[in-house]
């Protein structure tokens, strides 16, 4: 496994780094809510066997450097996440450019990253909207995503909200919201990486 370092590294499970399948999760500080959404789909890939996957999380106003928020890791760790080791990074162009699939934890995000990086269109969705294309509207790889969004027009999609300022429960309910979304991720990364070696993106 790759170690997760500064400025625009990964988190891998191969080093197969010209393949690799990139899934990036935004919010703001990336101290909470993304960083969780990082350790947990590193562990569900490992756990799904998906070769050549990397993971990684940034934030849109980024708390450069900081670790994980001391409720957020009691959360992470609580759901089976490693906090350890961990700084936060602002999101940059370059490092959206190599990501397969952005995740964002809210619409506000969404618009961040596409302002940031437009030519990542076909390729930034919130968390509860990966997880409605794959299970309700069919996506059975990233490049579905794309051609399914139409089906989301009009739906209520729900923010993963902040959890800063508000108390342990926001963070144990940003945790669960995170845990209940992510399954339909990871299983679009691992059905994209068996799919024609991983070229179908």
């Amino acid at each position: 496994m790759k170690p997760r370092l500064g400025g625009d590294a990964y988190q891998v499970t191969f080093l197969n780094w010209e393949t690799a399948l990139h899934l990036l999760f935004v919010c703001t500080g990336n101290i909470c809510r993304s960083p969780t959404a990082e350790r947990l789909a590193l562990r569900s890939g490992a756990e799904l066997s998906i070769p050549n996957f990397a993971v990684s999380s940034a934030g849109t106003r980024a708390v450069i450097g900081h670790p994980i928020h001391a409720d957020a890791a009691r959360v992470l760790e609580r759901l089976g996440g490693d906090a350890s080791a961990f700084a936060a990074r602002q999101l940059t162009a370059r490092i959206a450019a190599p990501a397969d699939l952005i995740v964002t934890m809210t619409r506000a995000h969404r618009d961040a990253v596409l302002e940031l990086a437009p030519s990542k269109l076909h390729h930034t969705f919130m968390l509860a909207e990966v997880a409605r294309l794959v299970s309700a509207c069919g996506a059975v790889t990233i490049a579905d995503l794309s051609r399914l969004r139409s089906h989301l027009v009009g739906s209520d999609v729900a923010d993963v909200p902040d959890p800063m300022g508000h108390g342990a429960e926001a963070y144990e309910m940003a945790g669960s919201l995170i845990v209940e979304l992510l399954p339909p991720v990871m299983a679009l990364f691992a059905r994209t990486s068996r799919c024609a070696g991983g070229n179908e993106r």
